[in-house]
């Protein structure tokens, strides 16, 4: 299910819809991509006008992941937690959907896409998660 403009984000300045994009900085000094957005390089510790607001590609890599077998109640298990290395910069961690546990590869081409995340307080948030892209010769 994509979010509707109408459900709040999990958290504020992770992502825009209109185009769906992870946001976050990069520094001009180094070049470092930053996400979620920082107010310093960890690259190079500049900060101030070194750290502008970026926008990220929606493709990257899987590097590593992981099966969750156990979560808090509502939470539907197993689910995979991946950490992506974005095409243009920074490493995130967030779940893959789309695919069962035992599909997930390390190397495995995914996109950014929209979800939605329960919260503890029982309603819907606005969030992201990565999808496996298809290999068009599959």
């Amino acid at each position: 299910m994509a979010p509707s403009t109408e459900l709040p984000p999990f958290r504020a300045g992770l992502f825009q819809l209109d185009p769906f994009a992870l946001l976050g900085t990069r520094c001009t000094a180094c070049g470092e991509a930053g996400f979620p957005a920082r107010s310093f390089c960890a690259g190079c510790r500049a900060d101030g006008d070194a750290i502008v607001p970026a926008t990220f590609a929606e493709r990257g890599e899987v590097v590593s992941f992981t099966v969750v077998r156990q979560a808090p109640a509502g939470v539907e298990v197993p689910y995979v937690l991946a950490r992506v290395l974005v095409d243009d910069g920074p490493r995130v961690m967030a779940q893959i959907v789309g695919a069962a546990s035992t599909e997930v590869e390390i190397g495995d081409r995914v996109r950014v896409v929209p979800a939605v995340f329960p919260s503890a307080d029982g309603s819907d948030r606005a969030g992201f998660a990565f999808q496996i892209e298809q290999e068009e010769n599959a």
